[in-house]
């Protein structure tokens, strides 16, 4: 699965407008991806490092018209949070030295709210 069909749209409500500050951006995924394709999916649309990924489905609702009664279908809902103050990473290379990596990643995700 590519990337662009796993994430389907961001879902811009109150309650997840009150996360953003946290760094915390929700989505409506494809019901087949599972946490580390929507993670992986993340980071390479908005170029940003992925701490966690929570998964929700939403089951669908009754909806009536007239006299038959029908479902909206069930889709899945995403909470994904992101790093916001990335840094450096130094680890033991071989022979004791050193090494940083410092990959360019965003603090933000600057496309989710129409910017």
């Amino acid at each position: 699965m590519m990337a662009e069909d796993i994430i389907i749209e961001p879902i811009i409500t109150e309650k997840s407008n009150d996360g953003l500050q946290e760094g915390k951006y929700t989505f409506k995924v494809n019901k087949k991806a599972t946490k580390v394709d929507i993670a992986r999916a993340v980071e390479k649309l908005f170029e940003v490092k992925v701490l966690s990924v929570n998964t929700i489905t939403v089951k669908g609702k009754e909806k009536r018209v007239g006299r038959s009664v029908g479902r909206t279908s069930d889709w899945k809902k995403a909470i994904v949070t992101i790093d916001t103050n990335p840094s450096e990473v130094s680890y033991k290379a071989e022979g004791g030295k050193t090494k940083k990596v410092s990959k360019k990643y965003k603090d933000s995700i600057d496309e989710f709210m129409g910017a």
